[in-house]
């Protein structure tokens, strides 16, 4: 009888664990780049950690978050990637990212995607490194109310307010996606 509950045990426990391991590796896809090319999340990762920002131009905060992400993508140059990951659109995602100066890979048909992540709302970041290990996924830190005002909390002031907060955090994983792996050197 022992014996019996220590096996049923440990495979309840394997197969928590393969299932928590299976959670972690980003679903790999194709997409087509604006500039007709085709994007593989596979191979991108194989290069440099890659973050994959789901977002929207009518998505507030994703405006506050993207000159963060640019001065990453400056600061790191090429140890990293950003694949800016469009969906839920009605705009023309190419030209806000051409007018705003960034220069991440835009993927303008994100939907499939994004819900192979389970992102339905915006942004959504998710770092992933070389063997497709999700490593930081912007879902997971705590929300930060910001400080009281006499001015009612619109979604541009909350946007403002988070973006920088968010961004130390990217911040942080790439440092610690790097330091770690000598594949990317």
């Amino acid at each position: 009888m022992r014996l019996l509950v220590i096996t049923l045990a440990l495979g309840l426990f394997t197969s928590c664990t393969a299932s928590v391991d299976s959670a972690n590796v980003a679903p790999d896809w194709s997409l087509v780049s604006a500039q007709g090319e085709t994007v593989q999340l596979s191979r991108e990762v194989r290069e440099q950690p890659t973050v994959l920002l789901f977002w929207a131009t009518w998505c507030p905060y994703c405006k506050a978050l993207m000159p963060h992400l640019q001065s990453m993508r400056l600061e790191y140059g090429g140890k990293i990637k950003i694949l800016a990951i469009n969906f839920r659109e009605e705009g023309d995602p190419v030209e806000f990212i051409r007018r705003a100066g960034y220069d991440f890979t835009v993927l303008p048909d994100g939907d499939d995607v994004a819900a192979s992540y389970a992102i339905y709302g915006t942004p959504g970041v998710v770092i992933v490194d070389s063997d497709r290990t999700i490593r930081f996924d912007l879902r997971s830190l705590p929300r930060r109310e910001p400080p009281r005002s006499d001015k009612p909390a619109g979604h541009k002031r909350n946007a403002a307010y988070q973006a920088p907060y968010w961004a130390a955090e990217i911040r942080k994983s790439i440092d610690i996606v790097l330091g770690e792996s000598t594949l990317f050197e």
